[in-house]
C-alpha cells in the first residue's frame, strides 16, 4: 500500500511539473507571437494578445489605429519576463520606431504584464497596447 501512495504522489508531482513546462513553453510562444505581431507591424494580430476585458473596456481608437499606421518597429529589446506570482509575468520592452514620412527614430518603453488565464488556457496581455506617441 505504501508503494502505492508514493507511485501516486510521484506520478501528481510529474503532471504538476508537466502543466507548469507547458504553461511556460506557451507563455514563450505567445510573448514570441506578439513581439513578431509588433514587429511586422500587425496591429489587428497584436491587438488579438491583449486580455479581452481590456480590449471591451478600452477599444483602440481611430487616432492609436492612425498612430500605428505611421510607424514602423525597428527595434523590440526585452531581457525576458520575470514571474509576478504563479499566474503572472512582467517584461519591460524597448521599441525603437521609425516614422515612415520622415525616417525620424525614437524609442517608447513598454510594461507589460501578462497573466495566466487557467479557463482558457492562455497568456493575456493586460497591460494593453504600448502608447508609442513620441515623447517630447
Amino acid at each position: 500500500m505504501r508503494k502505492l501512495v508514493i507511485a501516486g504522489g510521484v506520478l501528481l508531482l510529474l503532471a504538476g511539473c508537466a502543466t507548469l513546462q507547458n504553461r511556460s513553453m506557451l507563455r514563450d510562444q505567445t510573448l514570441d507571437g506578439y513581439a513578431a505581431a509588433l514587429r511586422w507591424g500587425d496591429l489587428q494580430n497584436a491587438w488579438n494578445y491583449v486580455d479581452p476585458a481590456v480590449r471591451a473596456a478600452h477599444p483602440l481608437t481611430t487616432q492609436q489605429k492612425a498612430l500605428y499606421n505611421t510607424v514602423r518597429v525597428a527595434e523590440y529589446e526585452t531581457s525576458g519576463p520575470s514571474a509576478d506570482g504563479p499566474d503572472t509575468v512582467r517584461q519591460t520592452v524597448q521599441i525603437s520606431l521609425i516614422v515612415k514620412t520622415s525616417q525620424r527614430v525614437y524609442s517608447v518603453v513598454d510594461h507589460q504584464t501578462w497573466h495566466w488565464d487557467d479557463k482558457t488556457k492562455h497568456w493575456w496581455l493586460e497591460s494593453g497596447l504600448p502608447d508609442i506617441s513620441p515623447q517630447q
